[in-house]
């Protein structure tokens, strides 16, 4: 066989510049986990975990039975107990539990009450509504 003879094609491959580093992290394919600590016990693993869980639900506002006969009115509802500086927000849940004696007599329409205040709201001659809890206002405006 005679040089000329040869069956070879007059291109070349590609030829494959330098990547810097030779390696598991220079290679195709599968990557590596975020947590992956070259073999040794990853940090994640090593950190104890927490007992139990965390809520995200964000526990109601407390108003106390004796607070209730500051608020002036008929009828005690969120806007009523924020106006009057007993709670935060009128847009989030309220809760009424008991602490002392109340004298009120009013209705109190609220999102949660304990059957004690309940108990001793009837007996003076008010009642408990149940109400949903009020909506924040759309802060968009309104085309006439």
């Amino acid at each position: 066989m005679k040089y000329n003879e040869l069956n070879i094609s007059a291109s070349r491959g590609k030829k494959r510049v330098g990547r810097g580093t030779k390696g598991q992290k220079s290679r195709t394919g599968k990557k590596l986990r975020a947590t992956f600590a070259g073999g040794q016990r990853e940090l994640v693993k090593a950190v104890p975990k927490l007992k139990g869980f965390k809520s995200l639900r964000v526990p109601a506002q407390v108003v106390y039975s004796d607070q209730l006969d500051t608020v002036k009115g008929a009828k005690i509802d969120n806007f009523a107990l924020f106006e009057s500086g007993l709670i935060a927000t009128p847009y989030h849940s309220v809760k009424v539990i008991a602490r002392g004696e109340t004298a009120s007599k009013a209705t109190v329409a609220t999102q949660a009450m304990s059957k004690s205040v309940q108990d001793a709201l009837t007996k003076n001659g008010g009642k408990f509504e149940k109400t949903p809890t009020p909506l924040l206002p759309s802060s968009k405006k309104k085309d006439d």
